[in-house]
């Protein structure tokens, strides 16, 4: 088949409406449970009047100089009503971040607040999620889609008053993509030119790597090949840039407050831990003259059933997920809505330590979970069971099936690994982040477990970031995970568990699962990159399992109908600048 340029290919997935996806670790799966956007598997229902999406045109260029006109206003209907509401937006994010540093964060909570304080080359467009000028006013792609200009915008400053130049680009990259770093998220630079040989330490000379500062607004990035995706790749937090001098003057602390210098249209005034960050505007942001909301408070709640308390009571905007075990109850409030959403619901198996080293018992605790029931019975919101690990919605790629719920199935692979009945199994223990709704799904899948397998596993949660610093150390035996596509292709789910991926944390790997991967990533026929990439997801989810699919996401939550400018996507990313207050307060 004839290979079509990077223009021609992006401009396909665009049309397919399957578009980029979150980020990373989900710390709360209440809010989200999974089917992508076409798989005609969940409704989408809104709140009542409250979910009003942007009016903006969804006809952009995909390159060239016309990007220049695109009008952010055209997100706004006329009228100047809402001037008269308070600007504040209270909503609950869920858990206390790990961090606010763009190159360090890795989950969902860190990436929300991301989009308010930093911006990337490009943005998005809040319902199709098109790419859109951000730091760059627009681009250029060379006819063989290896060579990205992009043009910044001479108005970009800091938040305090420094411009913001292709240098900032360049040298945020260096830092992402070098091993000092640690960033778990710089392979997303590995598509540019020697930025995986940086990040390896096999070279120390970043001017090998395919990325340059042309002069102060123009930026240059050449790509080891065509990239369809790369346009949605320089949104993401990983991308995004950090005010070199601050950095170097704070260290880790220059994300506190009173340090803190973003390029984002919101800057943190205040930082309560385990209680809330509060964000106001930058004055300094590009576009500074759309953004309509004074404050932004992200409530760091991360039991549920407490964040509802809250919404009830109308202490809260807008909560991004709601509590499990009150589906029922939520469900028939005005304010629910439930959105489809790319991701992957999943638990880990540490293959490094005893019993999970061996194949038969992992595959004989996925045998054991009835995951139709849980998605049916528990979780209640269209939630589909998965037996592999993409999930439906991405244009050209249809996965593959892995293994069936079989209990006797299990009772006889777990006997054949020395343990009938599950006697003489060591102690077990599944390690969760704090959440009801995670603790809802581990009751259940535990049971099941005692109840096929004869095996009593221990539960444990913890908070958010020592749970993620215990995955990272490989400190667990079974752990809760979700992962939300970054961009709308499989290699955003599958790249992940290369041998010593950032992302990968289970101490599995497999030769031959890592030339698949490395073999798509060069493969320029869209059939035959499919077909690498299902054989990868056969080595993944039917031969080895280093993972116990789950099930894939949908998005749930409560949003106020006052709330406006936030619009559906199967992202869950909403622009901040875009959103504001139209209407009075109350429950």
């Amino acid at each position: 088949m004839r290979m079509r340029n990077a223009v021609e290919v992006l401009a396909i997935a665009l049309l397919a409406g399957a578009l980029a996806a979150g980020c990373g670790d989900d710390p709360a799966p209440g809010t989200t449970g999974g089917t992508a956007s076409g798989t005609g598997s969940t409704a989408s229902t809104g709140a009542a009047s409250g979910v009003e999406g942007p009016r903006g045109s969804k006809d952009v260029p995909l390159e060239g100089e016309a990007l220049r006109d695109f009008d952010w206003t055209a997100f706004f209907p006329p009228g100047d009503g809402w001037r008269a509401f308070r600007q504040e937006l209270v909503f609950n994010n869920g858990a206390e971040p790990e961090t606010l540093d763009p190159h360090v964060m890795t989950g969902v909570p860190e990436h929300t607040l991301a989009l308010a304080l930093f911006e990337g080359l490009t943005s998005h467009h809040p319902e199709t999620l098109q790419a859109l000028p951000g730091v760059a006013e627009w681009w250029e792609i060379s006819d063989d889609g290896t060579v990205y200009t992009f043009h910044l915008r001479r108005d970009a400053k800091w938040s305090n008053g420094d411009p913001v130049t292709a240098e900032d680009f360049r040298w945020s990259w260096k830092r992402a993509l070098d091993p000092a770093t640690a960033s778990q998220y710089a392979y997303q630079l590995y598509a540019v030119v020697n930025a995986q040989r940086f990040n390896a330490g096999e070279t120390k000379d970043f001017a090998e790597v395919g990325c340059e500062a042309v002069d102060a607004h123009t930026f240059r990035v050449t790509l080891a090949a065509p990239t369809p995706y790369f346009l949605d790749l320089t949104s993401f937090e990983t991308l995004m840039p950090v005010h070199r001098a601050t950095v170097e003057e704070h260290g880790i602390a220059w994300t506190q407050p009173r340090n803190f210098v973003g390029n984002g249209p919101f800057v943190v005034s205040e930082w309560k831990p385990r209680d809330e960050i509060v964000m106001t505007p930058n004055p300094h942001y590009w576009n500074a003259g759309i953004v309509r909301l004074r404050t932004i408070r992200a409530k760091a709640l991360d039991d549920m059933n407490t964040a509802y308390n809250e919404y009830l009571a109308g202490k809260l905007d807008w909560m991004k997920a709601i509590p499990q075990k009150r589906i029922d109850e939520v469900q028939q409030h005005p304010d629910y809505y439930v959105w489809p959403y790319l991701g992957s619901y999943f638990y880990r198996f540490n293959v490094t330590r005893k019993p999970f080293d061996d194949v038969r018992v992992r595959k004989a605790f996925n045998a054991a979970v009835d995951k139709d029931s849980l998605c049916r019975n528990t979780l209640k919101a269209g939630q589909i069971p998965a037996t592999g690990f993409v999930p439906p919605g991405i244009h050209g790629y249809e996965g593959v099936t892995g293994h069936p719920y079989d209990p006797e199935g299990a009772k006889a692979l777990l006997a054949e690994a020395g343990f009938p009945g599950g006697r003489g199994f060591p102690d077990v223990e599944l390690l969760y982040n704090t959440s009801e709704a995670h603790q809802q799904v581990a009751e259940v899948i535990s049971s099941m477990w005692r109840e096929v397998l004869g095996i009593n596993v221990k539960l444990r949660n913890m908070e958010w970031k020592v749970y993620l610093d215990d995955v990272d150390n490989l400190r667990y035996q079974i752990a809760r995970a979700g992962w939300i596509g970054d961009y709308t292709d499989a290699n955003t789910f599958m790249d992940m568990f290369v041998t010593d991926g950032g992302n990968n944390n289970t101490g599995w790997w497999d030769a031959q699962y890592d030339r698949h991967i490395a073999e798509a990533a060069q493969e320029q026929d869209p059939l035959a990159r499919a077909r690498l990439f299902a054989q990868a997801e056969e080595i993944l989810c039917v031969d080895e399992m280093p993972i116990l699919p789950i099930y894939y996401y949908v998005n749930q939550g409560l949003l106020r109908s006052r709330v406006k400018g936030l619009a559906e996507n199967i992202r869950d990313l909403h622009p901040f600048q875009l959103i504001y207050i139209d209407g009075p307060a109350g429950k």
